[in-house]
């Protein structure tokens, strides 16, 4: 049927040779019963208020921290809004096209695990070192001796093109999302194994650190771009 669909469309001139049309198969949406997902009276539930709830949880969680970090009523509803809809969007997108996943939106705002909330956090805690690095810069100084942890995260840095080569061949962005969240990983083992603003680290140490949470940061924010999720710069 598909086939016939793409060579309807490029007959009427929707379609021209250089674009290459594929169906893809999708799984099912499953409440946390493990059944389709639908409400409580049998109906399918509308994107509207899966949305709407999504960014109603989600800016609860952001209110939590919001004094902490010194955020304003706009810049709360705004960022509760990014992260709800990111959390629905991460969810669907992490996932095997393919395979069945249950809907838990308890779990997609969660601040730990693989939700799209732990990856902007992760962003976010970047751009709060950046800005209080003061007059030091990210330098890279590739003839240091790097720490394990530091080691890692480059290491899995250096794999992005590639990693998104093969997300593009396959159309398989669940593979970007497992990506940034190991990345987001390695960037917690080296923020624990690793200061990076220390007054003990030489100048040079703490320019090379700065160089790697700044790629990291550029990295995901990159990655979940391609996803269609924002990066708020404070969290």
């Amino acid at each position: 049927h598909f086939k016939m669909v793409f060579e309807t469309a490029r007959r009427a001139g929707w379609l021209n040779e250089d674009v290459q049309a594929v169906q893809l198969a999708f799984g099912t949406v499953l409440g946390k019963d493990g059944k389709p997902f639908k409400t409580r009276e049998g109906e399918t539930v509308r994107l509207e208020d899966l949305l709407d709830e999504a960014v109603s949880r989600a800016t609860a969680v952001v209110r939590e921290k919001a004094e902490k970090v010194g955020l304003s009523e706009d810049e709360i509803v705004e960022n509760g809004r990014y992260v709800g809809i990111g959390a629905v969007k991460y969810a669907d997108l992490s996932t095997s096209a393919v395979r069945d996943y249950k809907f838990d939106l308890d779990q997609m705002v969660s601040l730990h695990g693989d939700t799209s909330v732990y990856l902007q956090y992760a962003y976010a805690r970047i751009q709060s070192i950046l800005r209080k690095a003061g007059d030091a810069v990210p330098a890279a100084h590739p003839e240091l001796a790097l720490a394990p942890a530091e080691r890692a995260l480059g290491l899995h840095l250096d794999q992005f093109g590639e990693v998104l080569s093969e997300v593009a061949s396959g159309y398989e962005p669940h593979k970007l999302a497992a990506y940034l969240y190991q990345l987001a990983s390695h960037l917690t083992t080296f923020y624990d194994q690793c200061q990076v603003l220390s007054p003990d680290n030489a100048p040079e140490v703490v320019e090379n650190r700065l160089f790697l949470v700044d790629l990291t940061a550029r990295t995901l924010h990159r990655g979940m771009e391609l996803l269609g999720i924002r990066t708020p710069e404070r969290l």
